[in-house]
């Protein structure tokens, strides 16, 4: 990362998208009419504001242009950025710009959470036209409108708990702090009312924040914030989606981290005084430092593994030549997901992927059971596999037909005497760094995505919230305890001597 430029999490742009988008011309507009509305570390008030490189790369990928229409490339952009990084100057210098130069009888939104929040919203906006000659000769200003005579366009607020939010037009909206929003009815009138214009666009920004709304289900920016993670790393197309996230590549913060703040802060030094992040740390409680200054989003009263453990045993380090493996699976055929696992069978094993079956938003999905199957002969055919583990609910016939073939097929019941101890096992493996793995993105969302339930029996993962997969977790967690067990008896000779596990 160079000057805070790419974010951690960064949907693909390309050089042509960039190059014939309006970013360049949103630049030039907001430094030639825009101005700090209040005296910062960044300037004094009045001054005009001068964006960093970083903000500039992010304006020029976030209006940028499709071939060939040439129309803007993304009808959505989510931006995370943590607290001081200069949001509110952006937020309000692309909505000034698409009230400007946007279409005739345009309608830009500015949307926050509450009518409060909304007001600080304007009022930021307000100032900042007020303070430029130029603007308050184009725009006349109202209490809860802004208005561009030349094109008959208007750029107004609106809160989540608004009562009527019908008749909507936007051709451009501004989702402040969408971490805030109680729930995404805000966010779906908007979407729905500009499905009218020819080009509209969406641009959400935001610190991290809770992970559940009001229905206890995943929050409207958490959801989001997932759902470009997951187009970054490819495992979702969606060219419309933009998104650019800070925060940490690992996720160990301490007072003398420098290089992770600076990682989750691209305006650090500049926008922010590095003294001050500092003097947070020491004065914030953990959980909200990392939220809101490192943009991370914590859940430290269920999570399961503590933050940092799974980066920590990432390695590129590979099985020994001779290891054994052992598979674990879990899943259903058709409400949730499918993974399979694999771990080697030595002091430190190695844990990673080999194959995973999710279903999106299809609700007529169902898992392919022949896939999963060949899935594990052709692991089985070019390793040498002790046993593949099933939990025998659901899957007997796929346990019967790769055992015909030969393969070590064994039942694995998740009932909680298996379970509470192998939870306890792979806990304990990650945190004494016991188990090594290559960062597969999958997996590491799986477990993330874990909880741990404690009862009298003991500890065990759940789903954090009902709509999260952690499949992939629980296969882990068989895989690694039937591994280790397997490590602690006599070493058999290899099976590859008895013509099993041959390619």
């Amino acid at each position: 990362m160079t000057g805070g430029w790419p974010p951690a999490i960064h949907t693909e742009v390309t050089k042509f998208q960039r190059d014939n988008g309006d970013g360049d011309r949103v630049i030039k507009f907001m430094e030639s009419f825009c101005r700090i509305t209040k005296d910062t570390i960044g300037g004094k008030a009045g001054d005009l504001i001068t964006l960093l490189p970083w903000q500039k790369s992010l304006t020029r990928e976030v209006f940028a242009r499709r071939s060939p229409d040439l129309k803007y490339k993304h009808r959505q952009a989510y931006i995370g950025l943590p607290r001081k990084n200069g949001k509110s100057a952006l937020i309000s210098g692309y909505a000034l710009y698409s009230l400007l130069f946007g279409p005739t009888g345009g309608e830009v939104i500015v949307a926050a959470s509450t009518k409060d929040q909304a007001k600080i919203v304007f009022g930021n906006v307000k100032r900042m036209i007020t303070l430029d000659p130029d603007l308050s000769r184009e725009l006349t200003l109202f209490s809860e409108a802004i208005h561009h005579p030349a094109s008959d366009s208007v750029l107004r607020v609106v809160a989540a708990d608004a009562p009527a939010l019908e008749g909507l037009n936007p051709s451009f909206v501004v989702l402040d702090e969408i971490h805030t929003y109680p729930n995404r009815e805000l966010y779906d009138v908007l979407a729905l009312a500009s499905g009218a214009r020819v080009e509209p666009m969406m641009v959400g920004i935001t610190t991290a924040g809770k992970r559940t709304d009001t229905s206890g289900h995943d929050s409207l920016a958490y959801k989001l914030y997932l759902y470009g993670d997951r187009v970054a790393k490819g495992e979702l197309e969606d060219p419309s989606y933009f998104c650019a996230w800070w925060e940490p590549k690992k996720r160990d913060v301490g007072s003398d981290n420098n290089a992770a703040w600076k990682q989750a802060n691209p305006g650090l030094g500049v926008l922010i005084d590095p003294q001050e992040m500092g003097d947070s740390h020491r004065k914030t409680p953990e959980a909200e430092f990392r939220t809101k200054r490192m943009n991370q989003w914590v859940d430290q009263s269920t999570a399961w593994l503590p933050e940092g453990a799974w980066d920590a045993v990432e390695s590129v380090r590979t099985a020994n030549e001779d290891a054994r493996w052992v598979l674990g699976t879990d899943g259903s055929f058709s409400n949730d997901s499918t993974a399979v696992i694999a771990a080697s069978v030595e002091e430190v094993p190695v844990v990673r992927l080999v194959g995973l079956w999710e279903r999106d938003n299809d609700p007529s999905w169902r898992v392919d059971i022949l896939d999963v199957e060949n899935a594990i002969k052709e692991f089985c055919r070019t390793n040498d596999v002790a046993e593949v583990a099933f939990d025998p609910y659901r899957w007997q016939r796929s346990m019967a037909t790769l055992q015909e073939e030969g393969i070590p097929v064994v039942e694995y019941p998740q009932s909680p005497n298996r379970m509470v101890p192998a939870t306890q096992r792979f806990f304990e493996a990650v945190v004494n760094k016991n188990l090594s793995h290559p960062n597969d993105p999958h997996l590491a969302r799986h477990l993330a995505n874990a909880a741990v339930k404690v009862d009298s029996r003991g500890s065990r993962i759940v789903k954090s919230r009902y709509t999260r997969k952690i499949d992939a977790a629980v296969a882990a967690i068989i895989a690694y305890d039937r591994a280790a067990w397997w490590n602690e008896q006599p070493k058999p000779k290899s099976r590859r001597a008895y013509g099993f596990g041959m390619a």
